[in-house]
């Protein structure tokens, strides 16, 4: 029966309803995952439309030793594989997990947690990518495929949604025949509005004894208001073009439009265990922190000032806007298939907060903004792949090619530092509470890199693959240190001041310094596939992936450097590159005529010039204050395991079940001024266990309608957030949690229209998503969303 179900085509169902098939690229040709000999997982249409994610970020728990979060106070992807994740929104810093849509590298977390609607498949390649993809990376790639348009088809799918908080979501799509065989379009929108699930609701003092005087003895409590509602608008417009057999082309336009609410802050300094108890951050001076008398909800005390003045424009939400064009081209030469990507992305953000999740308010109703601050960047990158794969014939193939990327990224930051006013005398030009200070940089990259990999078989059963990857990556940098507007000099040219980036380094070059990086890298991966039978596949991997050099977009706080310009330079210069080096070994099995399938793999990575960011105590003027460090500061090893299974023990039902555990540990970790020994702590977002348990069941109902239901129960552990430098008991946590989630959907038995009844976090957890220690200034969180209701429906019209 095994070699039955092998000799089946790509795509096929056993007819005794066996699991499907899973094709995947992560090879950069369509190859069975069962021998595909690398760490693969693939999350296929079926799974996404039963598990009704918000994001892909929710598809994580599909994947072993893969979790997502997102990074304090922004709505931004903090994804982690293998002891290595993204805990910063620093603009420069190039993610460990890479992020692909139709072959275009993402260039920034705050888009990557993307819609899941138009989405054929994911996969999610594990451990370090130093071939075939895009900009290397240390933990691995997510790879997204979008629905292509179909030629000569009539079609029309739409849903929507309706659920707690407010949330309404209405998403379409239409594939509409233009050439007969030759030229087809597929147009793709969709809204997302909720009201949010946080309250403004913390209650604050009283502030006594510090200026300003109006703050003075003042207590109470914020209005209750809603905040961290969304609303989301996104548009895909894609025309595929095949004059004949040998040439496709696909050319797409994205558009993304979120103006959803400035992400709310909770402030848990009370909760902080080390010296001094919680005074040792901000407390006493933030005046006593109070919980809301009304609920002790985390989702009931957070802190916005909503704050329109200073450059900060909290009232505006955060403004993230985003216009792409892509253009993929597949040419067939009769030895293989010549392919082209090719993109242009730009991506506008203005991104206000209140940082410290705390607010008092004087009887005026002016806010004090303890910090406050508008993070707004804009970014352009271009992208040009070719690569060719080879379909010689015989026991041998390859994949060769070259990429090239350029981005062009522009920052500025507007702080008001209201927390100063408590302790010592106002600025110059005003109180901190009211005078925005300023920090502003630039950055120029390019990336480019040749590659190739081929595949030889030795045998049918025995196959080597092996390949490499040389990229050179350049950039420039261009800083100053941070100020206040009176102090920026002259402009090249008359500027408006309206928004932070209206002070950009190009529109006032005073004491502009810059810093050049170049990096030169080869990476490579080797793999050795055995079929030991019809069904049982083993392989091993070594590979070594590498992660670019970068720039801090934080240096020159607080103008810790005074006005020598080559200290500044000096610290503004980039780290050195990340490098993982990988082993990993694994089987991958199907038995019973496919009804169960069962891949293991275990994995040893060493990681050596560990990118970190450290938050560094430091005092300006007799103040305490912090700087952000951007350093090379420690090596590690990580070992683990991981299990990904599927079963259909009778028609109709399938069972999924995914482990992963990870032992990862510090070889060293050295850092200027650090008050214990860092190593002892645990990797940046590395849970030690992870699984879940999925079940789908589906059943007939007459000859017209099908009920299907599904229920998971995933489970990731205590991960650290942010580590603080000067004691352990300043390090940040996200919380083990259990989250179950179920829907039941009626549908018409061949899909043309259905209705989903959606449960999510059906326990009610509270559970953090984002924590950070701000140099023992504040400790701030996000929570993930509470239990949540919905109802959707669907319908498919035309072929």
């Amino acid at each position: 029966m095994a070699q039955v179900a092998a000799d089946r085509p790509a795509g096929a169902v056993a007819s005794s309803g066996g699991l499907e098939e899973i094709v995947v690229t992560a090879t950069r040709r369509e190859t069975r995952l069962q021998d595909t000999p690398i760490a693969v997982s693939a999350i296929d249409q079926s799974l996404i439309e039963q598990a009704s994610p918000r994001d892909i970020g929710d598809l994580a728990a599909f994947v072993p030793n893969f979790s997502a979060a997102t990074i304090a106070n922004f709505n931004a992807a903090s994804f982690a594989m293998r002891g290595v994740g993204q805990t910063n929104i620093i603009v420069y810093f190039e993610p460990p997990v890479a992020v692909l849509v139709d072959d275009f590298v993402v260039p920034s977390v705050q888009t990557q947690l993307l819609d899941t609607f138009d989405i054929a498949q994911v996969e999610v390649l594990r451990g370090p990518q130093g071939t075939l993809f895009g900009k290397n990376t240390t933990g691995g790639a997510v790879t997204v495929r979008t629905k292509r348009p179909e030629m000569n088809v009539v079609g029309v799918e739409g849903r929507a949604q309706y659920g707690s908080f407010g949330t309404r979501r209405v998403q379409g799509a239409a594939n509409v025949p233009i050439l007969e065989d030759v030229l087809a379009l597929r147009l793709v929108a969709g809204h997302e509005k909720s009201q949010g699930y946080y309250r403004n609701g913390a209650c604050y003092g009283p502030v006594a004894g510090f200026s300003p005087s109006k703050f003075d003895g003042v207590s109470g409590c914020l209005d209750n208001s809603r905040l961290g509602g969304k609303d989301v608008w996104s548009a895909r417009a894609k025309l595929l073009f095949q004059p004949n057999s040998k040439i496709s082309a696909l050319l797409q336009y994205e558009w993304l439009r979120d103006r959803s609410d400035a992400v709310p802050s909770v402030n848990e300094n009370g909760l902080f265990e080390g010296p001094g108890g919680a005074d040792a951050f901000l407390t006493t001076l933030l005046g006593t922190i109070r919980q809301n008398p009304n609920s002790a909800d985390p989702l009931k005390n957070a802190a916005s000032t909503n704050r329109f003045a200073g450059l900060i424009s909290m009232p505006l939400g955060q403004r993230v806007s985003v216009d792409g064009v892509y253009l993929n081209v597949d040419i067939d030469v009769g030895v293989g298939t010549l392919t082209s990507v090719s993109g242009y992305r730009f991506q506008r953000s203005r991104l206000p907060n209140s940082y410290a999740g705390a607010v008092a308010i004087a009887p005026d109703g002016e806010p004090l903004s303890f910090f406050d601050a508008n993070r707004d960047d804009d970014r352009k990158t271009y992208q040009q792949e070719v690569r060719f794969a080879s379909d010689f014939g015989g026991p041998f193939d390859m994949v060769a090619g070259g990429f090239y990327q350029k981005d062009k990224t522009e920052f500025c930051v507007a702080q008001l530092l209201g927390f100063q006013d408590l302790l010592g005398p106002p600025t110059p030009y005003g109180p901190w509470n009211q005078t925005p200070f300023t920090l502003c940089n630039a950055q120029k990259a390019e990336s480019k890199a040749l590659f190739a990999e081929g595949t030889f078989k030795f045998t049918p059963e025995l196959t080597l693959t092996a390949g490499a990857r040389y990229s050179w990556d350049d950039k420039t940098w261009w800083g100053r240190q941070q100020t206040f507007i009176a102090n920026l000099g002259t402009p090249v040219r008359p500027v408006t001041i309206n928004e932070p980036l209206d002070l950009s380094v190009f529109n006032f070059p005073d004491n502009v310094v810059s810093v050049d990086m170049h990096n030169r890298k080869l990476t490579y991966r080797g793999s050795l596939g055995w079929q030991a039978t019809p069904s049982v596949f083993f392989y091993g991997t070594v590979s070594r992936g590498y992660k670019g050099g970068g720039f801090n977009d934080q240096i020159g706080g607080f103008a810790a450097f005074g006005a020598d310009l080559d200290a500044f330079r000096e610290a503004a210069k980039a780290t050195n590159p990340e490098i993982a080096d990988s082993y990993e070994a694994g089987v991958k099995s199907e038995f019973f005529d496919r009804r169960l399938r069962f891949n293991l793999t275990g994995f040893h990575v060493k990681y050596k010039d560990l990118q970190k960011q450290l938050n560094v105590p430091i005092v300006v003027n007799g103040l305490p204050n912090q700087v952000t460090m951007f350093v090379n500061a420690a090596s590690a090893t990580v070992n683990g395991i991981e299990l990904e299974t599927s079963a259909t023990p009778v028609d109709g039902l399938t069972l999924r079940g995914v482990l992963g555990y990870q032992d990862a540990k510090y070889n060293r970790y050295t850092a200027p001024n650090a008050g214990y020994d860092l190593a002892t702590a645990p990797l940046d977002r590395a849970p030690k266990w992870q699984w879940t348990l999925d079940a789908t069941y589906e059943v007939p109902i007459g000859d017209e309608f099908k009920l299907i239901a599904n229920g998971n129960a995933a489970y990731t552990g205590r991960n650290l957030s942010t580590q603080a430098i000067d004691t352990p008991f300043g390090n940040t946590y996200l919380n083990a949690r259990t989250l179950l989630n179920a829907s039941l959907t009626l549908a018409q038995v061949d899909d043309k229209y259905f209705v989903r009844v959606i449960g999510r976090n059906l326990t009610d957890k509270r559970y953090r998503i984002a924590s950070q220690n701000v140099a023992g200034l504040w400790l701030n969180t996000q929570f993930g969303p509470p239990r949540f209701y919905g109802v959707e429906v669907g319908m498919k019209f035309g072929q």
